[in-house]
């Protein structure tokens, strides 16, 4: 076969495979050699050649012996590297699964740096975080690949990247030999945009279809990244083909987050989605305690005073990370002037955190909170509707206004469609009553003032 017969093939196969295609896999093929019916091709990468191999062998086959071409098997090679002096050789009649040979080693895949302090041993388990936890162990400890994706969400400071880097550490540790990739979306969108300016997108692909565990960190930065958000669903789907592990973190719910591709959240919602809900004082309390026994080597000498732990993990309930910084902030200033850790010096060394944690939850943003969990119309809330499925969440919204807002009780009434005082104590007594013996309600009563204090 001549060069000028193979383009005339590849002119059919443009028209075969269409445009994207083409462009990615069928004219970077530079024709070799035809002899004894085996037509050998030279490719960038062994993986290249086997993709091609696989997905359209046939067609170039079809298209050869359409032209009057004796060839009977097709071979593929690509340049010779250290690690890879064999050129790749798979025939257009037989399934070939991806080439083990000319995959980069270690130091070759691309990622981000592992903590050493994130691992399981120092992720401190509360009823928030015990499901994800669980599921970072199980994946963790390797085995067949149960949950596929293992999708984790919740916002700042919950220990999402915490169980990502724990779930990397425990898997190399199990098996050193084990390609396990973490690295953020960001990082993911840097090189394919770098694999694209350097014209490198085969040893892109091959990296990352190559790896045993994929992480992704922040997956939400990629929406609305028409370009990238293609190249991860590629990857995604060859991984998950190769039954490989993918593990995925983000800041809500694949369903919920605003640009990604549909199909891509189709896919991320097919495995298990895990949701870190915001800390309760048990966990913030679980964590000073933690952090304290590291810190005191570190301070040795240091004395903190009874209480001081519990009032720290009382008032401060944004994220662990804010709740970590305050602690380290009291250890070093109690360690430069010299003074034992007591009540009165975190209030004073931590007034500007504790200002800032002390927002105030409005009304207004009560009843938006309710009406948004029982997905009814916030003007039904406050209007004059008393169906039960209006009456019940209205009095729910009225309990939590009583003992989360210094309202009184005529104000909160007057902010619920101009409502009687004696009407919002009816509500707040009936939903005293039920809690109790209503599960239903004290976990809607649980959920909803850890949202609003979040």
């Amino acid at each position: 076969m001549t060069n000028e017969e193979w383009g005339l093939v590849r002119n059919k196969l443009h028209k075969a495979v269409g445009q994207n295609n083409y462009t990615n896999w069928i004219e970077p093929l530079e024709f070799a050699d035809l002899k004894n019916g085996v037509a050998t091709f030279l490719v960038p990468t062994n993986f290249m050649g086997n993709w091609v191999d696989r997905n359209f062998g046939d067609k170039i086959m079809r298209q050869m012996l359409g032209e009057g071409l004796k060839v009977s098997r097709l071979e593929f090679s690509a340049p010779s590297k250290a690690a890879n002096t064999q050129p790749t050789k798979v025939s257009a009649d037989t399934s070939v699964a991806p080439a083990t040979a000319g995959k980069p080693s270690q130091e070759e895949l691309p990622g981000a740096p592992l903590y050493d302090r994130f691992t399981f041993d120092n992720f401190v388990v509360g009823k928030p975080n015990e499901l994800a936890h669980a599921a970072a162990r199980r994946v963790g400890e390797g085995g067949p690949v149960t949950f596929n994706p293992l999708f984790l969400y919740g916002g700042v400071g919950l220990g999402k990247t915490h169980l990502m880097h724990a779930i990397a550490h425990e898997m190399t540790t199990r098996n050193p030999d084990l390609r396990v990739v973490y690295l953020s979306a960001e990082q993911f969108m840097y090189r394919f945009v770098q694999a694209i300016r350097e014209k490198q997108m085969m040893d892109f692909k091959q990296l990352f279809r190559s790896v045993d565990v994929l992480m992704v960190d922040d997956v939400q930065f990629i929406a609305g990244k028409d370009s990238t958000q293609e190249e991860f669903f590629h990857t995604f789907n060859a991984l998950v083909d190769q039954n490989k592990q993918i593990i995925i973190s983000g800041d809500r719910a694949p369903g919920e987050i605003k640009g990604m591709e549909e199909r891509i959240k189709s896919r991320l919602q097919c495995g298990l989605v895990v949701d870190l809900h915001p800390t309760d004082y048990e966990l913030r309390l679980g964590v000073l305690q933690n952090k304290v026994n590291l810190y005191r080597e570190q301070y040795n000498g240091l004395v903190i005073a009874d209480g001081v732990l519990e009032f720290v993990a009382h008032r401060i309930s944004t994220n662990v990370r804010v709740l970590e910084g305050a602690l380290m902030r009291l250890f070093a200033f109690a360690s430069l002037v010299g003074r034992e850790i007591t009540l009165e010096l975190a209030q004073d060394c931590l007034g500007d955190i504790l200002r800032a944690s002390d927002r105030k939850v409005t009304v207004e943003e009560i009843q938006r909170k309710v009406s948004e969990h029982y997905n009814i119309r916030l003007s039904d809330l406050i209007g004059p509707k008393r169906v039960r499925t209006i009456a019940r969440p209205r009095q729910v919204a009225m309990y939590l206004a009583k003992h989360m807002t210094s309202r009184s009780l005529p104000e909160i009434g007057r902010r619920f469609g101009g409502r009687d005082h004696t009407t919002v104590m009816h509500g707040v007594k009936r939903i005293d009553e039920l809690k109790g013996v209503d599960d239903q309600i004290a976990e809607d009563l649980e959920l909803l003032r850890r949202a609003l204090e979040a």
